[in-house]
């Protein structure tokens, strides 16, 4: 039955709605998930593996992709005298292919400014594989 406000002449219906049923109701399942959520046990989450290399590879070269979208080629971390700039990744796949030959166990690592667009660095990881060089992967950037 509606509540009856005897103000003015005649008897008018309050048309509120009473919000502490359903309060109550929230605050018991307020209790009901923070008394379960302890309960359930987090699911574990089996992330892709890859294998092992067989062997460590003899030498590092990585290919730099820097602000202005030019590429450097370091190898073994050396940048005094050895690290070279190219103008386009032709070239400097060709260089790559030259010393893989002289040390084949070599892995190839491409490291970029984080504000270049991802589709560059995805265009050169193609272009390094459609060129037959097989040990290709992404360097993090750790800045200290």
């Amino acid at each position: 039955m509606p509540a009856v406000s005897p103000r003015g002449r005649g008897r008018r219906t309050i048309s509120e709605i009473n919000m502490v049923p359903f309060i109550d109701v929230m605050l018991v399942l307020l209790i009901i998930f923070m008394v379960t959520a302890p309960m359930i046990a987090p699911g574990l989450v089996d992330l892709p593996t890859i294998g092992e290399a067989k062997e460590q590879p003899q030498q590092l070269i990585e290919v730099v992709i820097t602000k202005d979208e030019k590429l450097e080629l370091i190898v073994d971390h050396q940048t005094d005298g050895r690290s070279l700039l190219y103008p386009q990744a032709d070239q400097l796949i060709d260089q790559i292919k030259v010393l893989l030959q002289k040390t084949p166990n070599t892995s190839v690592g491409i490291k970029a400014d984080k504000t270049l667009k991802y589709e560059l660095v995805v265009e050169i990881f193609d272009k390094l594989k459609r060129a037959g060089i097989d040990r290709v992967g992404l360097l993090l950037t750790v800045k200290p």
